[in-house]
């Protein structure tokens, strides 16, 4: 019998709300057998050798440079030869005004403009990353070109949980939208989760697949993790600031400052760089896409509705064979696929593949005439006396590709009894075992500047002790009697402000039935 595949059509309603407005490393891991997303992104091919050679002293992972805060100094980089576009005056920037909120949007962009609902902040900050925006067209036109692929979902996922859109722009300044960013701290997707919080939100890692560049597991935990947040500290500046720094660290700066009589908002605390330009960035990108030409740029219009669909299948696949039958570039397949680390996809009871929408019935019909094996590799264990040389010699496979597919590096050491991936005979049913992930190699570490050590990102805990005077980061949480608990007894502000425009009377108008289509397609038996 034939394998089975089902299609599940992702659709459903729009949602809509009142204006409110007044350097570089590749994921190892990622496509380790192509370098797939290189041509699409103009950037560097995603070979594991890249990633060893990337400068790792970054503090933010994307496939290009990210926009900077200001140099340790506290200057501003900016880039030679570059000419600055007109950035508006704060008297010039949109105002708000009265929405038809009673018809659909066709473009994307209005519907996330419809939904801002995070209080404006207005600061240099602000401003200077305007700037960098506005002075890198092109880097905000392929930053936009790889958001069209996952957009559209994430504002689905985003309005269901009645977030402010602004949540939907975060993956421009966390990973510029590229599915296989990587980050020293080993921070992984578009969401940039760390491993061991990508794990506490459900995100399977493993030799396999890494559910951090999965693009809908991977929003679905980013969600929960910043929803999480918001019913910590009660407001969105605080929930993104823990979600770039860490809710620990941000507790415990919360308390020093209450234990010291200071305000304990956003703007008052004691915060890395980083994080103290984490939500100007935000607001900047914002406040671009609210009205992208006084800014000099041109936004390239991304259609209000699905991209993709998702495929579950029950059996292994190839993923050179799934694009074939699906009629899209590999390249393409792998940009909606980032999830999988190898050139076989290993369904594990089930397993969601995502295609482009409008090629579910090319790829139904491809699939149920194809008579051939869906997988073409296996696994084999090293015996002793084994060499890298000789399996890719047995296996017909160059010495460079067989490191590459199994992401065998310099400094990762293989030996009897360790499991590889290589090219398999005729077999329809290969054996592909469960395997654990490889270890990750740390990069080395950054030079400390400032009070605080560069803490690890999403949720991890800040281990970095105060250097003055000996005092730990745990004396100085206790200090005064003072505990964390204390800062969660603060009222919380409202998850979405009251919008101070009327909203037209109208009923919301769904663009789909809530309920997913599912068409079960089955290949003929042999």
């Amino acid at each position: 019998m034939r394998p089975s595949l089902s299609v599940l059509l992702i659709a459903a309603g729009v949602i809509f709300h009142s204006a409110l407005r007044p350097a570089v490393a590749t994921e190892p891991e990622a496509a380790a057998f192509l370098p797939a997303l290189a041509a699409e992104s103009g950037e560097t091919a995603l070979l594991p050798a890249v990633a060893a050679e990337a400068d790792t002293s970054a503090p933010v992972a994307a496939t290009e440079s990210v926009p900077p805060s200001t140099a340790p100094d506290g200057s501003y980089e900016d880039t030679a030869g570059v000419s600055a576009a007109q950035i508006p005056d704060a008297a010039e920037q949109p105002q708000a005004s009265l929405l038809d909120l009673t018809t659909a949007p066709t473009s994307l962009w209005q519907r996330i403009r419809n939904g801002f609902g995070l209080p404006d902040l207005a600061t240099p900050r602000v401003r200077e990353q305007e700037e960098w925006f506005a002075k890198r067209p092109d880097y905000l036109k392929r930053t936009v070109e790889r958001s069209g692929r996952y957009l559209y979902h994430i504002v689905e996922e985003v309005e269901k949980r009645g977030m402010p859109s602004e949540i939907a722009l975060l993956p421009i300044i966390e990973s510029a939208y590229n599915p296989v960013a990587y980050s020293r701290a080993h921070a992984s997707g578009i969401w940039q989760f760390i491993p061991e919080t990508g794990k506490r939100y459900g995100l399977q890692q493993n030799f396999w697949y890494d559910g951090r560049r999965d693009v809908m597991a991977a929003t679905t935990a980013a969600l929960d993790y910043l929803e999480k947040l918001y019913d910590q500290f009660g407001s969105w500046d605080l929930a993104l600031a823990s979600y770039n720094w860490g809710e620990n660290a941000v507790a415990r700066a919360i308390a020093r400052n209450l234990a010291n009589g200071l305000p304990a908002d956003y703007l008052s605390l004691n915060m890395p760089l980083e994080t103290r330009y984490y939500i100007p960035k935000l607001q900047a990108v914002k406040n671009i896409i609210a009205n992208p030409a006084q800014y000099g740029i041109e936004l390239a219009e991304v259609p209000n509705q699905p991209y993709f669909v998702a495929v579950t299948t029950t059996r292994h696949i190839d993923i050179k064979l799934a694009a074939k039958l699906a009629e899209v570039p590999i390249e393409e397949f792998v940009s909606l696929n980032p999830g999988h680390n190898r050139p076989v996809i290993r369904a594990n009871g089930e397993q969601k593949l995502l295609l482009p929408a409008d090629k579910a019935d090319a790829f139904a019909s491809n699939l149920e005439s194809h008579r051939q094996p869906l997988v073409s590799w296996q696994t084999y264990k090293l015996k002793s006396g084994d060499s890298i040389d000789r399996v890719a010699k047995l296996h017909h496979i160059s010495v460079a590709q067989l490191k590459q597919i199994n992401s065998i590096t310099g400094k990762r050491r293989i030996a009897a009894g360790s499991t590889l991936l290589v090219p398999g005979g005729k077999s329809a049913t290969p054996h592909l075992p469960d395997l654990p992930t490889p270890q990750i190699v740390s990069a080395k570490e950054p030079k400390k500047s400032g009070k605080y050590a560069q803490a690890s990102r999403k949720g991890n805990t800040v281990k970095a002790a105060l250097k003055s005077k000996g005092t730990t980061a745990r004396a100085a949480q206790k200090s005064k009697g003072n505990t964390v608990k204390a800062v969660l007894t603060r009222k919380k502000t409202a998850r979405k402000p009251a919008a101070t425009t009327q909203k037209p009377a109208a009923t919301t108008k769904k663009t789909a039935t809530s309920s997913p289509k599912k068409i079960v397609l089955a290949q003929k038996p042999r």
